[in-house]
């Protein structure tokens, strides 16, 4: 009765099942993997964000394929004022729902069914439940450690076939936090322009560096003079960093750059992401058309949040400083607990909300979640669920409420010690 691209496993798996088990016990268990920042114990400004959304414009219908001139000006100009970009037109800006929704935008346009994309390993695995709906297969290609996370391009091109259509690139990856350098950007794009790919870029978590960047010569100069942060600082504001450049400027190769309010300005439940096109003059503005006939077979935006997105983004102000905050003392914590003894090590992070421990292999990373569910009432997230090559990894969410993640390593570590 039902379709193949829905026949997914819909049982419980045994992480899921060990905690229910708990809780149906009465444990409360400390969550180290929660990314609703909503529920993190951060200020909102509830009467600007409830009042963005009573506007009396939405009463009147202007279907927009692409989404309000106003809203896209608007994020247009979030680019000019975060990531120095000084000449973006509206005009290549869709809004849609989600990024998840703009995924399924660009996977339509560019895959017939059975065609692939080139999908990095480790990663988040929404992916492979994105690619399923669209009758797309995914390939996957490495992102290999050493003294810091890096694209494998001999692999990388080794896995491209006739049927390949693009490359998925996460900036910064999630959940390794390793932003794409400047060489690999040019690499990329070598490689693209071979095979005639195109490159679809996320960068949901771009506002959240943990360092300082080298400015290119696109980037606006509004960076702390000293490099790199005191790493011992737990305060920390997003408008010192030096950020690393978005792909929206990515000119070589067709892209794709996918954001949205969810990350951007920690509200998830306000549901606008976008769409940005760029690369060869040609090739973008036959994208553009074709995916302004599918944004408007949906119209998927509705007018009250259209209507909101200028106030909802000057959220990001706020809130990004509230979360960066959180992000490196909980960081910091992390480092002071993890100095203490040998058995765990953290992997270098360069931004975004999580970090990655590598652990001994004395089981596998689920049996390892479950035993830390069971006998120390704290949950993590098994490398497995990120597919890392191998076990020995497990990922925690750096937005947790600081006393609790404080409590819940110190758990954790002593699982490891024992």
């Amino acid at each position: 009765m039902f379709s193949d691209r829905t026949n997914w496993v819909l049982t419980q798996n045994r992480l899921t099942q060990a905690i229910n088990e708990m809780r149906s016990r009465g444990a409360k268990i400390l969550d180290l993997t929660v990314s609703n920042p909503t529920r993190v114990g951060l200020e909102y400004d509830a009467q600007a964000i409830l009042a963005s959304l009573g506007s009396s414009r939405a009463l009147d219908y202007d279907p927009q394929a692409k989404g309000l001139i106003e809203a896209r000006q608007v994020v247009a100009e979030y680019y000019r004022d975060e990531h120095g970009v000084r000449d973006l037109d509206p005009e290549q800006i869709i809004l849609t729902t989600s990024t998840s929704e703009g995924y399924s935008f660009v996977f339509r346009l560019l895959c017939n069914a059975g065609d692939e994309l080139l999908v990095p390993k480790p990663s988040y695995p929404l992916f492979e439940f994105l690619a399923d709906l669209q009758d797309v297969k995914l390939i996957p290609y490495p992102l290999i450690y050493d003294h810091g996370w890096q694209m494998d391009f001999p692999s990388l091109e080794k896995a491209v076939t006739p049927k390949t259509r693009g490359v998925v690139v996460v900036h910064p990856n999630n959940p390794t936090g390793s932003y794409v350098k400047a060489a690999e950007v040019e690499q990329l794009n070598a490689v693209c322009q071979k095979h005639d790919l195109a490159v679809i870029v996320d960068e949901v978590f771009l506002d959240y560096p943990l360092y300082d960047h080298p400015l290119n010569d696109n980037l606006l100069s509004n960076s702390k003079p000293n490099g790199r942060l005191n790493q011992h600082s737990a305060h920390f504001d997003p408008k010192w960093a030096k950020r690393h450049p978005s792909f929206v400027q990515n000119s070589a190769v067709l892209t794709f750059t996918l954001s949205g309010l969810s990350k951007v300005s920690a509200l998830p439940q306000m549901k606008v992401a976008w769409v940005l096109t760029s690369g060869p003059e040609d090739q973008a503005a036959s994208a553009m058309a074709r995916l302004e006939v599918i944004a408007d077979t949906y119209l998927s935006m509705n007018a009250p949040m259209q209507w909101a997105v200028p106030a909802l983004l000057e959220q990001r102000k706020s809130i990004q400083r509230q979360l960066m905050n959180r992000v490196r003392a909980n960081l910091t914590e992390l480092d002071r607990l993890l100095a203490r003894q040998t058995a765990c090590q953290r992997l270098e992070v360069e931004g975004g909300w999580y970090a990655v421990l590598r652990v001994p292999v004395t089981q596998s990373d689920e049996e390892l979640a479950i035993a830390l569910v069971k006998e120390k009432s704290v949950l993590v997230h098994p490398g497995h669920f990120y597919d890392f090559p191998s076990d020995g990894y497990l990922v925690v969410s750096l937005i947790v409420e600081e006393s609790e993640f404080a409590e819940g390593m110190m758990r954790v570590r002593e699982l490891l010690d024992s």
